[in-house]
């Protein structure tokens, strides 16, 4: 059978009752699960599944709440600013902003005032940064030590107990007391020096001068407090020196009992560290942590802790671990982390929710979240957090306690859950019209016309989700619900238009798979294998059809239905994909290219720069690695080093690897990052010369148009800078002789410089017709055009892309100007909802100080400093603005 599914002609754009299960079943061997399985239609296949309820903290109007944290950031006592800085990375990580997210924490972790903060925070950024130990190793060839997050020395930073004179102890020649005192234990007698032992406790003190017997006893037997003739004996020579000799672990722990019960509390401290200078692994770490625990040692806990952390997530794969640290009550949290039970439970349940959000695991730290949560803001997080766990796990009722806690604490994201339960129990009116509540009485947001739409029908339901997407265009599922119905009434163009929509600017694993099953149906298998690739790109491990179905494993089956390209074919598809503008499709072309003999580390760099384009940074990381690893040279992988090192923002250090790479070899990437990396590290411009002449050698060398394009266009670009624009022509012009689409806009760039505007925009429409991702064609072509086209090519820059915010901008500028102060206002309003943009709040703020709205104004520059503390800009605003503060 050569066909998915059963079809009267591939050229119908009608659907038909379609059966893909059916064809499945004739591939028993490889995927035989479906054979039991009844025969679903075109329904299952498309199906779009509810938007998940995010476990994540999402006030109404994050903008307050970033204002907040600032506000009391500045006045805060320095014990305060990390669990501040911990709300703030919580908003950023409900708003999806991860760069953001880890400068929080990161500032969480410098402002530490405790040694277990810093234990919490470092590890958490090492947890985040777990894919980057190659850059340390890395950075470390260059002569940079990068252990940035590296192990603490808990017993030099925690303060040692300081030994005070016990008061009473008088000694003279006429004092009746023996001066030596021999402890009996068992068989054995060990002499010690009467008033040292008395001076290591008052309990020791009381016994040996007090009104006690054994005060002018010479012998007082030890035997029945567990406490070995060996361990007796260091006691005793600690009590003269203040010192512990080498010794083992089990006679260290014996020591440290008896000097607990006997409240030695130097003994007991110098147990303490001796111990935790011990501790090197997990399994000393299981051994000792109990014991640390029961005996009140700081330093020991917390030592151990810090093993477990530093080897997120893999120790919380280790029952015993995760037995440990999950059921500690709050005393023995106390001992543990300090003053920091909570954040060391935020950091442990998310990592635990990572690993499975419906595991035992990651009920039991969030419970125990909850009980460390002392803020009101603390409990909305825990609260929702374990809320949406237990959902996931089908505890309906204590779900809904939870949810109901955290909305009537004020987290109104928290009524996402309530509906859903209230669904569930057959209550959808009253979701409905709970929903309606909110929407009224508040700033209406995206996600709650995306939610309401859940609870009601036809046209209704069409509205919400409209709405929904005009609040927040970056939500999936509306796009995603629209598509799928289009699709349902076989209204085939414009369900590929509607999803379209969304991965023209968000590259969503969950709408490629909705394309792709779309193109199942249609029968077109060749753009149904493109986007599969895309998606194992991505995400190699993904499974479609609600996870039932290995991506990979679909791929093979769809393999056999397409037309096989010889490597010949794919170096054309991929030039013409590459001068398209078609990245996906491009990352597709890679993809089929790697399983030839290929020189793989060139095509792994190049998927990497697909993905940068593309806003997927981490997958970007990923496929330069794999470069590194399939480099088929020294030099070659000195390349990928240097650019490993580029993209983590160590630009110097990628310089020495391209000039390490040079003296092995020239070759056209190295002089590329050469160029690439002086330009960024030496913003004077005399470096323009030397750039120039990088990239003029790098064009000498071997190498394929797709990155001799790529060149020119850089060239060209540093030409105009520096004024020389007959020579940026020039590179330009080349460049599009070997189809470089991204060089009409440099080429336009110079005619504008000349001059001649109508050319300039000419140009960019040039960009426009041949680009198949055109957003920004569209941005730069409105700098070349008069006002009603410039209003023109923004609005259509705001529909293909509404993130790109400078559109926004020049359209509330424009109000200003026309004195349209709240519409102006209203403009750059409608983005900051849904994206923390510091060049939106900024401009707003000084919108707010225009109209002398001081309190608006203050508002915007408190939260604009949280999105950037350091721009001078926003801070000469807030000065000005603050000091007009009534």
């Amino acid at each position: 059978m050569r066909t998915f599914f059963p079809s009267e002609s591939c050229k119908e754009t009608h659907l038909k009752s379609i059966n893909p299960q059916s064809w499945l079943q004739v591939e028993r061997g490889k995927l035989s699960k479906f054979s039991s399985e009844s025969a679903s239609s075109i329904e299952t296949l498309i199906k779009v599944p509810e938007p998940p309820i995010l476990p994540f903290f999402k006030p109404v109007d994050y903008v307050e709440v970033l204002a907040k944290i600032h506000e009391q950031l500045e006045s805060c006592s320095p014990q305060e600013r990390s669990t501040l800085y911990l709300l703030q990375f919580q908003v950023f990580k409900g708003l999806g902003e991860v760069k953001l997210m880890r400068r929080s924490l990161r500032s969480a972790w410098s402002k530490a005032s405790t040694v277990y903060e810093k234990l919490v925070f470092g590890a958490w950024l090492k947890y985040e940064k777990q894919d980057e130990e190659l850059i340390s190793d890395l950075l470390s060839t260059c002569g940079k030590c990068a252990k940035e997050f590296g192990a603490i020395d808990i017993a030099f930073e925690m303060p040692a107990y300081k030994i005070l004179s016990s008061p009473g102890v008088v000694t003279t020649n006429e004092d009746p007391c023996p001066k030596t005192v021999l402890f009996r234990i068992g068989d054995e007698k060990i002499a010690c020096n009467r008033q040292k032992i008395a001076g290591l406790s008052a309990p020791f003190h009381a016994m040996l001068n007090g009104c006690f017997t054994e005060s002018l006893c010479e012998e007082i037997d030890l035997s029945e407090n567990d406490i070995s003739p060996l361990a007796m004996r260091v006691i005793s020579e600690f009590s003269s020196t203040g010192l512990l000799d080498e010794i083992s672990a089990d006679l260290l722990l014996e020591i440290l009992v008896f000097a607990n019960k006997f409240c030695c509390e130097s003994l007991k401290d110098a147990c303490d560290r001796k111990l935790a200078s011990l501790v090197c692994c997990r399994q000393d770490a299981l051994e000792l942590l109990e014991c640390a625990l029961e005996e009140n040692s700081s330093v020991l806990a917390a030592s151990c802790l810090q093993v477990f952390l530093r080897e997120l997530p893999d120790s919380l794969k280790d029952s015993q671990v995760v037995e440990l640290l999950s059921n500690t009550t709050k005393q023995q949290r106390s001992i543990m982390i300090g003053p920091a039970s909570f954040s060391l439970y935020c950091l442990l349940s998310e990592v635990s929710m990572n690993l499975d959000p419906r595991s035992d695991e990651s009920v039991r730290f969030s419970e125990t979240l909850v009980d460390s949560a002392e803020t009101s803001q603390q409990k909305m997080v825990a609260y929702h957090r374990l809320g949406c766990i237990k959902f996931l796990r089908k505890e309906l009722d204590e779900a809904e306690q939870l949810f109901e806690a955290a909305f009537n604490l004020g987290h109104t994201y928290s009524l996402v859950g309530l509906a859903r339960l209230g669904q569930i129990r057959g209550h959808k009116r009253w979701a409905y019209e709970k929903l309606s509540s909110v929407i009224s009485s508040s700033t209406p947001l995206g996600w709650m016309y995306q939610e309401s739409s859940l609870y009601c029908d036809g046209e209704k339901r069409l509205d919400d989700l409209e709405k929904a997407t005009e609040l927040d265009p970056t939500l999936t599922y509306p796009y995603m619900y629209r598509a799928a119905s289009l699709m349902r009434k076989q209204n085939v163009q414009a369900a590929l238009s509607e999803i379209n929509r969304i991965l023209g600017f968000k590259l969503a694993l969950e709408c490629l798979e909705l394309r792709f099953c779309f193109y199942l149906a249609l029968e077109d298998y060749r753009l149904a294998i493109c986007d599969i690739q895309a998606i194992l790109t991505l995400c190699p491990d993904y499974r479609v059809f609600e996870g039932r179905v290995a991506a990979l494993q679909l791929r093979t089956l769809l393999r056999e239905h397409v037309e096989s390209w010889t490597e010949a074919d794919c170096w054309l598809q991929l030039y013409d994909r590459w001068s398209s503008v078609d990245d996906i499709g491009s990352l597709s072309v890679i993809y089929q290219m790697l399983e030839s003999d290929a020189a793989k580390g060139v095509l792994y760099f190049r998927q990497s720069l697909l993905l940068l384009r593309l806003n997927c940074p981490d997958a970007a990381m990923r496929s330069l690695h794999l470069a590194r690893q399939h480099a088929s040279s020294e030099h070659e992988c000195l390349v990928y080093e240097g650019w490993i090192l580029y993209d983590t923002g160590h630009c110097e250090e990628g310089l020495q690897k391209a000039e390490e790479s040079i003296r092995i070899k020239r070759s056209f990437e190295a002089y590329f990052l050469k160029a690439y990396a002086l330009a960024d590290s030496s913003p004077d411009a005399s470096c323009s010369s030397t750039v120039i002449s990088l990239l003029e050698e790098a064009l000498r060398c071997p190498s394929d148009r797709l990155r001799k394009g790529q060149a020119l266009n850089n060239l060209g670009s540093v030409y105009v800078d520096c004024g020389k624009l007959d020579a940026a022509a020039d590179c330009y012009i080349n460049a599009l002789k070997i189809r470089h689409t991204r060089a009409h806009q440099g080429l336009a760039r110079v005619h504008f410089l000349r001059n001649d505007k109508v050319a300039a925009y000419d140009e960019m429409t040039k960009l426009i017709e041949k680009a198949k991702n055109n957003a920004s064609a569209y941005e730069k072509r409105s700098e070349y055009s008069d006002r009603d086209r410039t209003k023109a090519d923004l609005e259509m820059v705001t529909r293909l892309d509404p993130l790109r915010v400078y559109p926004y901008r020049y359209r509330a500028a424009v109000l200003m100007d026309n004195h349209k102060e709240n519409e102006a206002i209203a403009e750059l309003s409608r983005a900051i909802a849904f994206k923390a943009d510091l060049h939106l709040l900024h401009l707003r703020a000084a919108f707010h100080e225009h109209i002398g709205d001081v309190m608006g104004a203050l508002r915007d520059c408190r939260a604009a400093l949280s999105v950037d503390p350091n721009h001078q800009e926003m801070l000469e605003l807030h000065s000005r603005v603050n000091s007009q503060e009534p």
